[in-house]
């Protein structure tokens, strides 16, 4: 006669089985060493080629890691198109008009299923360019952990409850690091990811002519700085205008620290991170030590890289849209 499963181990099953959903794939280095042995060379290749083709590309591909991940997990959501049935998180408050370069995960991708079809997730495919383009602007080079699966949906209304803007103070942004349970100490690293890159004039408006509803400018802007963005951006002009987020945008270094030492912040986010008592010292400490801040970039970048999402699934075979397989002649979504 069959013995009854007990309710405790009932429960204890069942707990298990929830923990290895919300837990995700187990990533490692060298995941596709077997089944697709030349893959994080195919993704460094069209990186160097996007580079050479646009420099900004590159920062604007690694900025993607960032607002994938902290929404639900690292699962490529972010890059998939609106559907009649899904509103997605391309056009979510942080990231309509500010997220781009989705094209070069295009080429990537195709690239990668020329060589190894349906085998590397575009959720691989972000975590490993935004390395790249770390590595390849004279950044630390690391090695990344792979193995995730793409989610087959995303939800703008996720990313507007948890993407700051570039608003936000130190405080904002050390409260929702820690939810992800990113140190400040990462928070201040991985916010030198603006060591590369641009920023819109949209983004600074309110720093330059109305700081906190005052009428006046922010005044932890350095005074000459503050002329040159007041020319960039004047009132009543282009917000869509892009300007350097440090002074050597084209080079990853911690030139972007030393900028805010002096003021020169470009974002109020930036900015804030020396004006606040618990941020002020590691700004200071990258400023004065790039060798540190490079250590403490990639742990950072690490660490992020590990947070999983609970509804992926697959890999998908267009990073744009979910999978459409034709099947005996019928479309199968």
């Amino acid at each position: 006669k069959k013995k009854k499963m007990s309710p405790l181990l009932a429960h204890l099953i069942f707990y298990l089985l929830l923990l290895t959903v919300v837990t995700g794939e187990i990533l490692r280095p060298r995941f596709y060493s077997e089944t697709c042995p030349e893959a994080e060379t195919i993704v460094r290749r069209e990186m160097k080629k996007a580079m050479i083709k646009e420099a900004r590309s590159v920062a604007s591909v690694m900025r993607l890691q960032f607002h994938d991940c902290f929404v639900n997990g690292c699962d490529a959501s972010l890059l998939l198109d609106d559907t009649p049935n899904m509103l997605g998180e391309k056009l979510a408050l942080s990231n309509i008009n500010s997220l781009r370069s989705f094209e070069v995960v295009d080429d990537i991708k195709e690239a990668l299923e020329k060589a190894c079809p349906a085998t590397v997730s575009c959720a691989d495919i972000i975590i490993m360019a935004s390395r790249d383009a770390v590595a390849l602007t004279g950044g630390p080079d690391w090695e990344v952990k792979l193995g995730r699966k793409d989610s087959l949906s995303a939800s703008q209304k996720d990313s507007d409850d948890v993407m700051p803007s570039p608003r936000a103070n130190a405080t904002l942004l050390i409260d929702l690091f820690k939810r992800f349970d990113l140190s400040v100490k990462d928070m201040v690293a991985l916010s030198g990811s603006h060591s590369i890159g641009q920023g819109r004039c949209f983004s600074i408006m309110f720093r330059l002519y109305n700081q906190s509803g005052s009428g006046k400018p922010d005044p932890a802007l350095e005074p000459v700085y503050r002329k040159k963005l007041n020319k960039l951006c004047p009132l009543g002009g282009d917000e869509n205008v892009t300007g350097d987020l440090d002074a050597t945008p084209q080079v990853f270094d911690n030139q972007y620290f030393k900028d805010l030492v002096s003021g020169r912040g470009f974002l109020n986010s930036d900015q804030t991170l020396y004006t606040n008592g618990e941020t002020r010292e590691y700004v200071k400490m990258f400023s004065e030590d790039q060798a540190e801040f490079f250590r403490a970039f990639q742990e950072g970048m690490v660490k992020m890289g590990d947070l999983q999402s609970a509804r992926s699934g697959e890999v998908r075979f267009n990073c744009r849209v979910v999978n459409r397989r034709p099947i005996g002649g019928l479309l199968e979504s």
